[in-house]
């Protein structure tokens, strides 16, 4: 049973301050800052008991409902903003995935600035380097390249293909125009729909733990992943579904009868996960070709359909030319490019250094590598798959100490082991490409006390109207 509101207003007499919340409480509470993640911060009670709160920006007086609790912090989501902050501006998307869209730009811009400042200083307790300017984005709209999108199922029964409600929500919201999507990406994901929804189909249901097939034999829906190549106009396509009947050469020819010569391939995923991933699984190439064609800078790519890609292709050129401009090649030097994916750093680096080495430990990425080196006629780039913690020292014996070394890491940053492999190997400079500076912080901390001084750092705004924060970092020996 829900409980009644609580007013927190910090003036309260500590006798009649609130206890700490309990999933379902309803809270009234003014948003005092940002933290990193995206959520709003508020304290109630004596000792400043933290909620974090979805949907709420600083400045906000906000009714939020609390769906998960901890010791020291809670979690709650905002359901009606009682007195909205003097920098709140009205949303422009009806759709959820753009929670600062109601921040202006610029503003979201000193933000993601100030958070990369203070993760270096407050958890790194780093000082004496210089942070840059945020790369601004050249698109604040319509910039994705890819989109998830999940299916389920309205009130009503009718089949909805959109993104996931806000924090502690299990709904699938429905999209009438995704303004993360291009235009035609947003015609292919409306296409699909239209088409399953004309089949009868249903969706996954993800509260239970059955990922079989409907009771009448057929697929259950769980995801549609939409690419697109920005440079060379081209759609990918690919359906995700349970293991059941579907008539998937369908669902191809409405797609390509009405796209055309853009759609480049339609894949059909079966999946028996638990997980709410588009990874893994059986995948069938039903339509087309199974990779996807784009440019990046002077490369030509083609991107398998579970190969990591940056988002954002206009901004990932502007990113790699911060790793270029930090690497400082002249043309001598051996690089390592670790976590490489499917090589577009390397291959972006390999024309101005002597030779370059990449380690990724997903064999199907080091395959679309060493075939992007050969269709761009790459001849000093070495690829191969490995697992960074074990193949460092391998990579040293056989290729020797590199001069440079690029880190393009996962969210969670490097373990200890690899730092300690790094340290190993003693580059002059290390080129570090971050996507979460919360981890970042702590691995220049390790750095820096190992005898590298961090030099730059530039964040770069690959995601607007979101909190994801991406950063260059540049450290160099003494």
């Amino acid at each position: 049973m829900t409980s009644e509101p609580v007013t927190v207003s910090g003036t309260s007499p500590p006798d009649e301050r609130p206890a700490r919340p309990r999933p379902g409480d309803e809270l009234e509470l003014r948003i005092d800052s940002l933290a990193f993640g995206g959520e709003g911060v508020a304290r109630i009670g004596e000792e400043g008991y933290v909620v974090f709160v979805a949907g709420g920006i600083p400045g906000d007086l906000v009714r939020a409902v609390v769906y998960k609790r901890k010791r020291s912090y809670a979690h709650a989501r905002a359901i009606e903003v009682l007195q909205p902050s003097p920098e709140r501006i009205p949303p422009i998307a009806d759709h959820p995935g753009v929670p600062w869209q109601v921040l202006p730009y610029e503003r979201q811009l000193q933000i993601k600035r100030d958070q990369v400042d203070e993760a270096l200083r407050r958890i790194g307790r780093l000082d004496g380097f210089v942070l840059e300017e945020i790369v601004p984005a050249s698109q604040q709209w319509r910039y994705r390249n890819k989109l998830e999108y999940s299916f389920g199922m309205s009130e009503d029964g009718e089949l909805q293909c959109g993104f996931h409600a806000s924090a502690g929500g299990r709904r699938v919201a429905p999209i009438e125009d995704c303004l993360l999507a291009s235009e035609p990406g947003n015609h292919a994901r409306e296409l699909a729909l239209s088409w399953c929804r004309a089949q009868g189909l249903v969706a996954w249901e993800r509260d239970g733990r059955d990922t079989g097939p409907a009771p009448d034999g057929r697929a259950r829906l769980r995801n549609l992943v939409v690419r697109e190549g920005r440079r060379t106009d081209k759609l990918q396509v690919r359906l995700v579904s349970t293991d059941g009947e579907l008539d998937a050469s369908a669902f191809a020819l409405a797609l390509s009868t009405a796209l055309g010569d853009r759609l480049s391939g339609v894949l059909w995923t079966r999946s028996r996960s638990l997980a709410e991933t588009t990874l893994g699984g059986e995948t069938e190439l039903v339509w087309g070709e199974a990779e996807l064609p784009e440019r990046l800078g002077e490369l030509d790519l083609q991107i398998s359909p579970e190969a990591f890609f940056q988002t954002n292709t206009e901004m990932a050129e502007l990113l790699y030319a911060a790793v270029g401009e930090y690497a400082g090649l002249q043309g001598w030097e051996r690089v390592y490019d670790l976590y490489c994916g499917i090589g577009t750093i390397a291959l972006t680096l390999a024309p101005r250094a002597g030779e370059l080495w990449g380690i990724e430990l997903v064999e199907q990425a080091v395959a679309d590598a060493i075939a992007g080196a050969r269709r761009n006629e790459i001849t000093n780039v070495h690829f191969f798959a490995g697992d960074t913690r074990l193949a460092l020292g391998e990579l040293l014996e056989r290729a020797g100490r590199p001069d440079v070394l690029v880190i393009d890491p996962p969210r969670a940053g490097l373990s200890k082991k690899v730092v300690r492999r790094i340290i190993e190997v003693s580059p002059k400079r290390i080129v570090y490409v971050s996507c979460n500076p919360t981890t970042l912080a702590p691995n220049a901390a390790e750095l820096v006390e190992a005898g590298w001084a961090l030099r730059r750092v530039r964040p770069v705004d690959m995601f607007p109207q979101t909190h994801h924060i991406e950063c260059v970092a540049l450290f160099e020996r003494g």
